[in-house]
């Protein structure tokens, strides 16, 4: 690998790591942290400092994603560097070490990276992911499915892509959904929150 492409990979989880939607509740004066499920992810942050921040904070961490893997390939990566990109941009935004290594969820992140990666890809996941909160009110659900989705579309749409690619998108999936590994138990148990609920304490953060 050339520097370039080294400091493209280096960029990318270092990119991901920003925590914004901490920032943004800083500049609220709320530790986002300390509200709600304690997540510094869209669904906290709206409860913790209002909608419209918690959008600007979603469309922030997609944004991570689609620069994390941009920047990479504008550097000279391809192939499966990009992929690597997408995994470090999103481990980037997981593990922080801005944060100690604590993070998100992920789940932007995610959608941003697979925007860059393969638009169609980005597109069908976040289609999904509506779909599946619309019907039933779960963002998690619909977070977990959208992303275990990935690997099967990008494979469907693009067949010449290579297997590490598919690989990195894989273990993107595991990820995101290991990181909802308390969503799905309540999920499970019934007690998972739904969107528009008031109970607070516990949430199906992305």
């Amino acid at each position: 690998m050339t520097g370039g492409q080294v400091l493209g990979l280096a960029l990318a989880y270092l990119i991901g790591a920003i925590p914004i939607g901490l920032l943004a509740g800083f500049a609220k004066g709320v530790d986002v942290r300390q509200i709600g499920s304690g997540n510094i992810g869209t669904t906290n942050v709206i409860r913790a400092v209002g909608t419209r921040i918690g959008i600007a904070v979603f469309a922030g961490d997609v944004l991570k994603g689609v620069l994390g893997v941009l920047l990479c390939k504008v550097l000279g990566g391809e192939g499966w560097m990009l992929g690597m990109a997408a995994l470090l941009v999103v481990m980037g935004h997981c593990f922080s070490p801005y944060l100690g290594f604590k993070g998100g969820k992920g789940v932007a992140t995610s959608l941003g990276a697979f925007l860059a990666l393969r638009p169609l890809l980005g597109l069908a996941c976040l289609a999904i992911w509506v779909v599946v909160v619309a019907t039933t009110r779960y963002v998690s659900l619909g977070s977990v499915l959208a992303v275990a989705a990935g690997p099967v579309i990008l494979y469907a749409t693009s067949p010449a892509v290579g297997a590490e690619v598919v690989v990195a998108v894989v273990v993107i999936a595991l990820l995101v959904i290991g990181r909802h590994n308390d969503n799905i138990e309540r999920l499970l148990k019934g007690t998972e929150n739904r969107v528009g609920t008031k109970q607070a304490d516990r949430g199906s953060d992305s």
